[in-house]
């Protein structure tokens, strides 16, 4: 005979703890995907000693060893890329660019691209650099 406080044994497995976290871990990656995947433009960043993980996003402006300038993934001449980071500037007056030209480009070009993204009124401007690795 049992008692009321004889309990039977559980013999079920309570899921609904392991779909929550489940689906946390499902919201997170589908967060983070855009982030994690950019398509790769073949550039060849000069290494710096010193260099610093950026700590906010911005716009990829690659400047390929061709001589191409990709604003994102889309191709445009100097004329078209003046006139578009105009009205990005003016959508957003905290725009970051980050200007990635290959190592292979002469100082100079990469200073009339950059003098080019300054006079658009975008005031931040940064330079990635490959971090060197000294082991």
């Amino acid at each position: 005979m049992k008692t009321h406080f004889e309990e039977e044994a559980i013999t079920n497995i309570n899921i609904a703890p392991l779909v929550d976290v489940i689906l946390v871990l499902l919201i997170i990656f589908m967060a983070t995907a855009p982030l994690i995947h950019q398509k790769s433009l073949n550039v060849n960043v000069p290494q710096a000693a010193h260099g610093d993980r950026k700590a906010t996003t911005a716009i990829n402006l690659v400047y390929n060893r061709n001589r191409e300038i990709f604003l994102g993934q889309e191709k445009l001449t100097p004329q078209e890329l003046k006139f578009q980071l105009e009205a990005m500037a003016k959508s957003d007056p905290l725009l970051h660019v980050a200007i990635l030209a290959d190592e292979k480009i002469p100082y100079g070009d990469v200073v009339e691209l950059l003098d080019l993204v300054r006079g658009t009124g975008i005031k931040k401007v940064a330079l990635e650099v490959k971090t060197k690795n000294n082991l």
